[in-house]
């Protein structure tokens, strides 16, 4: 059946599903990475044992989610050149020295190092370790870098000129990498990827809370779990609204799907929350909304003008039902990410941190919404960029191979196959290492030998949030 499938919809699905299944293992590792970094700095600091016993329990888990991202990301540059061949020659130029540096400077950075982490303990000293650790932190944020400056480009192309062939080439170097959404995106994401890791670290947290919670390392990692929801759930909100700012100026009918703005409000604009998009009838149906709020939110003033789809020519329009939908989902998880650190907040204040069982089921409930947020940002940044690959100059269906569909169908259908069958086995991995407790004192990350540890005398196990007990 996929056979008889348009080709360009077929390579369109099988790079958004591998795709999909890439972006969750990096805005984990790039969190978690920096909480590694954290854990051993604060280890290497204090000489507390429970720093070391969290370290060694998550570097195991990154361990498996960088492999697993690192296979996943392989394919999708293979797609460039098989399925998207016209739009790696005419934008090979651009994007191709900056996913080079990508490689050379960031994957190898935090690839290298990774070993030292996983096995250098024993052999380089706690200072050099630590080194590495940072290393691999910096490196994962370099590839975040590179990779949303390739992306942002394709966005907002700036800096870039045409040659005689038809190629985007590189007038200016610093126009291409700091393109207008490059700085927005670069936040945003990053914030995602801390977010999505302490919601998952606090999940973790409140799992085995809630079956022992006197366990030391239980409690610190849920309490910097919480520390980082409470900080970051209202600094991505802004991020996100200083990030749509920018979209509405360089991306209005992004904005317009987001918004479900089929026509064009010339005295303010309503904030619709919920209704059906009729892409054919170019119309919201049940839509419940609030009067002049979107003029509000997006132009600052009440009655200020917002131009809506109806301004452009259909063949412009992207498809407004999934980015409608997508933004939704991103939006409501973020009010709930920031209900969580809100509840957290009071949770300390009462001195009941650690005694709340309501606010660790719901910390418990809420592991995986990062990962379901990044992936609804993504689809809201994407699908709302549609009909282009790169905004403005360059369509989707220019971009595609001459493909036949049975060819596409056959790779989609065993990327399926492969990716459910590899992929689920490690996620499954994964929690399995996450339903274990952490445990005090384990072995060295060599088998037998113990954590030397350079002169420093480790203080006594003292709970951080100890004033926050309940009494007994």
């Amino acid at each position: 059946m996929l056979a008889h499938l348009d080709p360009l919809i077929l390579a369109r699905a099988q790079f958004g599903f591998t795709v999909a299944f890439h972006i969750v293992f990096p805005s984990f590792s790039i969190g978690l990475a920096s909480y590694l970094a954290v854990l051993e700095g604060l280890w290497f600091a204090t000489g507390r044992q429970v720093y070391m016993d969290l370290f060694r329990y998550w570097l195991k888990i990154l361990a498996i989610a960088f492999a697993m991202g690192v296979v996943s990301g392989l394919v999708m540059s293979y797609q460039f050149g098989t399925n998207w061949s016209v739009f790696s020659d005419k934008t090979g130029p651009v994007l191709g020295p900056m996913m080079a540096y990508e490689v050379l400077s960031a994957f190898f950075l935090e690839a290298g190092f990774l070993g030292v982490m996983l096995f250098g303990m024993t052999k380089v000293g706690p200072r050099l370790h630590f080194a590495a650790t940072l290393m691999v932190a910096i490196g994962t944020f370099f590839s975040a870098f590179w990779i949303l400056a390739v992306n942002s480009w394709m966005q907002t192309p700036s800096g870039y000129g045409t040659n005689p062939q038809g190629q985007f080439v590189p007038l200016d170097w610093w126009a291409v990498v700091f393109n207008p959404s490059f700085p927005f995106r670069l936040v945003h994401m990053v914030l995602a990827a801390y977010l999505t890791t302490s919601l998952v670290v606090g999940a973790v947290g409140a799992w085995h809370l809630l079956r022992d919670r006197t366990n030391p390392a239980a409690r610190t990692m849920f309490s910097m779990a919480m520390w980082m929801a409470a900080l970051v759930a209202p600094a991505q909100i802004l991020a996100g609204d200083a990030h749509g700012l920018n979209t509405l100026e360089h991306q209005p009918a992004k904005v317009m799907a987001m918004e479900g703005h089929y026509q064009s409000h010339p005295d303010g604009a309503p904030l619709v929350l919920f209704g059906l998009p009729d892409q054919e009838a170019g119309t919201i149906r049940y839509a419940v909304e609030i009067p002049k709020l979107s003029s509000l939110v997006l132009k600052h003033a009440l009655d200020a003008p917002l131009a809506g789809l109806d301004s452009l020519p259909r063949t412009d329009w992207p498809p407004v039902p999934v980015v409608f939908w997508s933004f939704r989902v991103m939006v409501s998880l973020g009010l709930l990410m920031l209900l969580l650190g809100c509840l957290s907040l009071l949770a300390r204040i009462k001195g009941r941190l650690y005694a709340w069982a309501l606010l660790h089921r719901f910390a418990l409930a809420m592991g995986p919404a990062g990962f379901v947020a990044v992936l609804a940002g993504w689809i809201t940044t994407e699908v709302g960029r549609q009909p282009y690959t790169v905004y403005g100059l360059l369509r989707t269906a220019d971009s595609a191979s001459p493909l036949a569909g049975p060819a596409v169908a056959a790779s989609l259908t065993a990327f399926v196959v492969v990716y459910l069958s590899v992929f689920a086995m490690g996620t499954l991995y994964i929690l399995r290492l996450m339903a274990k407790p952490p445990q005090a004192g384990e072995p060295g990350l060599q088998p037998g030998a113990p954590i030397r540890t350079a002169g420093i005398t480790p203080a006594p196990a003292v709970d951080p949030d100890r004033h926050l007990q309940p009494a007994e």
